[in-house]
């Protein structure tokens, strides 16, 4: 991605936009935050990482862009959190014109195995990763259906598209908010607003490195590579920040209800069918 300075407001594709970023403190939510700054939006971070969410905001004080990025602690499995939030950013701005639902959790892998699936840990994604999506399109609906626009935007998973490798709880919630873009489609398409997700394949964002006990980034990243079906390029947070700009700005007006699959081809293969043949084969 190239420097701030590079921006001049008529490249800029979101020019006087207020947009909420919940998990903005880091990884994806970070880079986007960053982007659709340097892109002319009004940027609320939103997130339970204090220190993280500030510094971002400390960092982009000394650029032309850094008045455009604030911080809101939110939890998202919080509903009166959520709503803050979003009362707060009206309250500054007058305005909601993007709601990024990107805040979610892996949790453990306890429930791999239905068999060992545990009620805790299943409820902590679960709250996390679907009610939290829920609550962030309710509140971003109470604004934006009055103005007659506005768009919402979750991140899903590649797991929404396929299967075996992370718990089943996780894979529920990422299937679920799949489902949930498309009926929010249908009702809110009605008021001019659209709504859309991102499916990523793995990226080596804190959250991923930590689900992977605590790997390195370039470590991680060599590991996402050795299964991924596209070689010779590694998907990164930043690619998942053009893709959320992209469907946020003008250029995507009639782009909604679409779940947005970023995986270099890997849910087109069949790997269990891939690893039998070598089998065979060999």
């Amino acid at each position: 991605m190239g420097s701030y300075s590079e921006f001049s407001p008529i490249f800029q594709r979101l020019a006087g936009k207020v947009a909420i970023i919940t998990g903005g403190a880091s990884g994806i939510g970070e880079c986007t935050a960053k982007l659709f700054a340097k892109h002319g939006a009004q940027v609320v971070i939103a997130d339970v990482q204090d220190d993280l969410g500030k510094s971002i905001c400390e960092e982009l004080k000394s650029n032309e862009f850094g008045g455009n990025i604030s911080y809101v602690h939110c939890d998202v499995t919080k509903e009166l959190d959520v709503q803050n939030v979003v009362n707060a950013t009206v309250s500054k701005y007058g305005t909601l014109d993007i709601m990024f639902s990107n805040a979610g959790i892996a949790g453990d892998d306890s429930d791999k195995s239905i068999a060992d699936a545990e009620y805790d840990n299943m409820r902590k994604i679960i709250d996390a990763n679907l009610f939290g999506a829920i609550f962030c399109a309710k509140h971003a609906a109470r604004v934006m259906i009055p103005a007659k626009k506005g768009n919402i935007l979750f991140t899903s998973s590649v797991a929404s598209v396929s299967h075996g490798v992370v718990s089943h709880t996780y894979v529920a919630t990422k299937h679920a908010i799949v489902g949930l873009t498309k009926n929010l489609c249908v009702e809110l398409g009605q008021n001019g607003i659209r709504v859309n997700c991102i499916s990523p394949f793995g990226v080596a964002t804190p959250m991923l490195r930590k689900g992977m006990g605590g790997m390195g980034k370039r470590e991680a990243e060599e590991f996402v590579s050795s299964i991924a079906n596209l070689k010779e390029v590694i998907l990164e947070a930043d690619d998942i920040a053009e893709a959320a700009l992209y469907l946020v700005s003008d250029d995507a007006k009639y782009v909604s209800g679409l779940n947005l699959v970023i995986d270099g081809g890997y849910s087109t293969t069949n790997v269990a069918l891939m690893e039998g043949t070598k089998r065979v084969m060999s």
